[in-house]
This record gives C-alpha cells, structure tokens and sequence, in this order.
C-alpha cells in the first residue's frame, strides 16, 4: 500500500476506536515507572521471584511490534531507547473490560500506549508485564518506514531525527552520553572554580576568531548584527571587570562548508582564567579529557580503526616539528623563509605570492601533519597571522605562546596566553582589517570596545576553546559530526525549497 492508503486505513480504525468510546488523544498517561527502571530495577528477579512477590507497574511507549498468536498478543513498547514486552490474554482482559481486546486489535506499530499489570516471564525468559489494564495513548497515522528497524538512509536519518531516534536505539543513547558528557564538563569545570556565565548571540561586530559570519538586521535599530562566530572578546570584557574564571557552553556560527567535521553551527565551551597562561590551560586540557573518557567508561575508547589513549599527559609538539616529521622534510628548511616559499611551491599550494611566511607554514601543518595526529598531540608555536589575540613567545615577533590540542586528525581545542598589551592587540586589528581590505573575508573587523577594555587594564590570562561536538564524536565513536547533532543543517528537499521561494516572493 501507498502511504497514504496505510494513512487512511488507520484513520478508520481511529474511528472504530471513538466508536468503543475510547480516549484516543488522552491529556495524560497512567505511568507508575519507565520502561528503563522496570529493566533496571527488575531484570535480575528469576519468574519464582515474580510469582511468589508480585510487582504491578503502569508504563508507556511506542508500539514496535505486534505478534499474534490466537487469543494471545506480544506486543513489543519502548521508552527512551529500551524495550519493554507486554503480554494480552484475552481472558486476562475480558475480566476487567470486554472491549479491552478489541482495542488490542486495533493498534498498530507506532501507536503509543500505556500498559498496566504484574511483572512475569514468559516461557523464553523474557520480562514482561502481563497486562490487565491497557490505556490508548496515541494513534500513529502515518506508519514507520519500511524496514524501519535499523534506519539507515542517512539523508533521512538526518532529515527526520525523530524517524532515527524511533528505529535506532543507539542513537539515542548518543544523545544520552552527549548530555552526560556535557554534566561532566560542566561539574568539571565548577570543581576548579569557574563561573558559567552568557554572552551575545547576537553581536554588532563579530570577533574572536577568524571566521565568516552570518549576517542578519534588527529592524527597531536598523542594524546589521552578527551571529557570533565566537564569545571570545566578551568572555574577556568579564575578567576586565574582574572576574577570576569564566566559562560559557554554547553555540557558536561560522558562515563555512559542512562536511563530516563542520557543521555551520555548532557548540563550543570556551574559558578563561586571571594569571595563568598556555601551560595551565594545557594541564587542564589533559585532565578535562582524561575525566571525561573515564565518565564514558574507560581512559581508552575506540575511535574508527585506532584506540585513543587520553591518559595525561599529552604529546607535546611545535608546528614546524610536526611539518618535519609527518612531511618528512629536513627541519633547517622551515628557519628559511625562501625554503618556506619553495616547500610551498612543491606542494602546490595556491597564491604563493599573496601568503606570508607565517600562513604558508599553517598551510604545509594542514598539508603534511594534521591527518597523521591520531593520539592527543597539542600543537605549539603558531605563526603570529594566524593568531592575532595571542601573546608572543619570548624573544620573537613571529610565533605566538598557542596550542591546538589535535586527535584523531581533528582539532579539539585552541589555547592561547592571552594578548593583553592594548597597543599591541590594536596593531593585531589594523593588520587584520588590512587583510579584510586585500580580499580575505575571514579576517577580523576592528573593535574598538574591546581594545578600550583592554586599555582599562587586562591581567596575564589563559584562555581556551574546546569543541563539543567533536569531544562527544571521539566518546561515543562517531564517525561524522551530523551524528552528534540532533538537527543538523541540511539541503532543503527541491519542493521545500521552491515553496519557500515563492514565498518569499509572495512577501516582496
């Protein structure tokens, strides 16, 4: 049958059920327990146990399946990922109400009900609850997609999360581990002393990292705004002010590509801490990762075809260093800036002429190391144009005091010692507006409040950025970031599309 001859025969049996006089869209659900305690709580009484003790539960869930047999029905339910069986007798049913069994008979897979009865198992083992009391929650009129157990056509899967979160149990105790995870980040960071505070969405100029934003007007103030590409700038107004530590977990929006590690809007947790720098945002780094595998289940989790150890301390490695090793170039040739150009040249990067010393090294990182950096790695020593709100190494002008914590051939985390000379940070801006100016659309827009905070007086400060969702992609052995987000952004369908095109020239 098409899906709208399933659609209409079970709107007939929606009416057959009004007809018995049931409550077909009932306002609330007997429930004494969830189909997760039941399981929890009871799995491991024997059917003696049941017996000689029993225990009544009410319960909901979601149909999944209906097997008949005579004047007997299983009926599988689930909840929050786990499955419950119930079991209808006829006769069990017809003591309490006669017309009880003709509801049975007309449910279907994906109505929602709730059952009431003792605890038993049947002959297979299985825990069950014996029903003796049924309550009509919902009727599904449109039926689950063919093979519907174990969806995998992941257009769908990501387009119609409810659909996945129905058919794939697993998903949902991805979703499950991602909000324990981000309890664990929060309590983590609490324990050493952080405040979690909010910062703008929305936000006149964006900054605190090179990235093209979203744009959008606020009609009252005739304004553009921005989607925050970061919260960074703000976070730092706040230790100006005089706050010890920060932390903010939130959204972040960066106008870029989507692929299996990017999605234009994702979570981000940054932090920033009064009188530290790099080297204690890098212990806690460790430790933070450290905390969050064990919480997970083990300090070493399966990640693809590798074994991620998250034990601190981590490897530690300067940019040019891993530009040797993984391109396996002699290390001499980086200290040359016409090597530099060279190098850049056999490997065939673009606009050689327009790039300095300091981009095209970050270009030969991306070439030749990034992939190859499967165990926790952090990344030092960064060129001065590819950070421009860091504070540089002693003795040079060129490489900044900047970590990026690297595993699996993704970047997790980016730490800076935070640039806190006004002056400085004001010749940082203008060199990125200037670069705006050349073509580069990425590069940061001048903002003045925050040098004039920084004039105020801004004390030495560690700061991080720790990626979310890629955090809960390594713990829960996720392979694309869409994995672990709930919606994310996707195509719309053509017919979509198109009606929302003329709609909006309906509104012009």
């Amino acid at each position: 049958m098409q899906e709208n001859q399933y659609r209409q025969v079970r709107l007939e049996k929606l009416e057959k059920l009004r007809s018995l006089g049931i409550e077909v869209y009932p306002r609330k659900a007997k429930r004494t327990h969830g189909t997760i305690q039941i399981v929890q709580d009871y799995e491991h009484r024997t059917a003696e146990q049941l017996e000689a003790e029993p225990i009544t539960v009410s319960t909901m869930g979601r149909i999944l399946a209906i097997r008949e047999m005579g004047k007997s029905v299983f009926i599988h339910i689930t909840e929050n990922g786990q499955k419950l069986q119930a079991y209808f007798r006829k006769n069990d049913l017809d003591e309490r109400d006669p017309k009880t069994w003709d509801v049975v008979k007309l449910l279907d897979i994906g109505d929602f009900i709730s059952v009431t009865g003792p605890l038993m198992r049947t002959k297979t083992g299985e825990l069950s609850v014996r029903v003796v009391e049924l309550q009509f929650i919902t009727k599904a009129l449109l039926p689950l997609p063919e093979k519907w157990h174990g969806l995998q056509d992941k257009e769908i899967r990501y387009r119609q999360r409810y659909l996945d979160l129905i058919s794939n149990p697993e998903v949902i105790h991805t979703f499950q581990l991602r909000s324990k995870i981000l309890t664990g980040i929060r309590r983590f960071m609490e324990g050493r002393g952080y405040l979690e505070v909010e910062t703008p969405m929305m936000q006149p100029i964006p900054g605190g990292a090179t990235a093209r934003p979203f744009v959008t007007h606020h009609n009252a103030l005739d304004m553009e705004l921005y989607l925050r590409i970061a919260p960074e700038l703000y976070l730092k107004r706040l230790i100006v002010g005089g706050f010890e530590k920060v932390f903010e977990i939130n959204r972040n929006f960066r106008n870029e590509g989507i692929s299996h590690k990017h999605n234009p809007e994702f979570t981000m947790m940054e932090f920033y801490s009064a009188g530290e720098d790099l080297r204690d945002m890098m212990a806690l780094t460790e430790n933070l990762f450290e905390a969050i595998a064990l919480q997970c289940g083990a300090v070493e989790r399966p990640y693809g075809d590798h074994m991620i150890s998250y034990r601190a301390p981590f490897r530690r490695l300067t940019m040019k260093d891993a530009i040797a090793e993984y391109g396996h170039i002699v290390r001499g040739r980086l200290e040359d800036k016409n090597e530099i150009v060279k190098l850049a040249q056999e490997a065939h990067i673009e606009d050689i002429g327009k790039k300095t010393e300091g981009l095209l090294l970050g270009e030969l990182f991306e070439l030749y190391a990034e992939e190859h950096l499967i165990q926790p790695t952090f990344i030092t020593d960064y060129p001065v144009e590819l950070s421009p709100l860091t504070k540089n190494l002693s003795g040079t002008d060129r490489f900044v005091d900047r970590f990026e914590l690297f595993i699996a051939g993704m970047e997790l985390a980016n730490a800076y010692s935070e640039l806190n000379d006004p002056i400085d940070q004001m010749g940082r801006f203008q060199a990125q507006v200037a670069m705006r100016e050349a073509g580069d659309d990425e590069a940061m827009l001048l903002d003045q409040d925050f040098v004039d905070s920084l004039e105020h007086g801004f004390p030495a400060c560690g700061g991080e950025g720790i990626g979310i969702d890629r955090m809960v992609m390594l713990m829960t052995n996720s392979e694309s970031i869409r994995d672990v987000i709930l919606f994310p952004l996707m195509r719309p369908h053509s017919a979509e599309q198109s009606a929302s095109s003329a709609k909006q020239e309906q509104a012009t």
